[in-house]
């Protein structure tokens, strides 16, 4: 089943979500479900989304599509769930991922990057971690 997509490629807040992770090795951006994906490397696993959303009951979704979806360093989960900017995204959250909404003046980009570069070192392969800490 193909899934409308449910982004704009020229977005400005997802160009500088990419300019984010253009630093990180072998990241590779793949739609799926609709919306971008970043991998750490071709096969890799996932360490991002652009958009996502929350369930708001059984069958209805609040969408926020200029979001970040992320794994988030488990030592940070709790500092994570007190902070009102940070939300629990359907489908993900079960597996500890967390959203944070964008924007292109108020977001702090520093602490985006750092936030995906926490989540890229959760599912990179130790190659991957060792190009990163080389290039560093």
């Amino acid at each position: 089943m193909s899934h409308p997509l449910m982004f704009d490629d020229d977005d400005p807040v997802l160009v500088r979500l990419r300019a984010a992770t253009a630093g990180l090795p072998q990241v590779v951006e793949r739609v799926s479900h609709g919306r971008p994906h970043f991998r750490a490397g071709q096969r890799g696993k996932g360490f991002a989304v652009y958009g996502g959303g929350v369930k708001v009951r059984p069958g209805e979704h609040e969408r926020h599509d200029q979001a970040v979806l992320f794994k988030p360093d488990p030592a940070e989960v709790g500092a994570l769930d007190t902070d009102p900017r940070f939300w629990v995204p359907a489908y993900y959250g079960p597996s500890g991922w967390r959203g944070l909404d964008l924007d292109l003046r108020r977001t702090d980009w520093a602490e985006v990057a750092e936030l995906l570069d926490a989540s890229y070192r959760l599912v990179a392969t130790r190659r991957l971690l060792a190009e990163l800490d080389d290039h560093g």
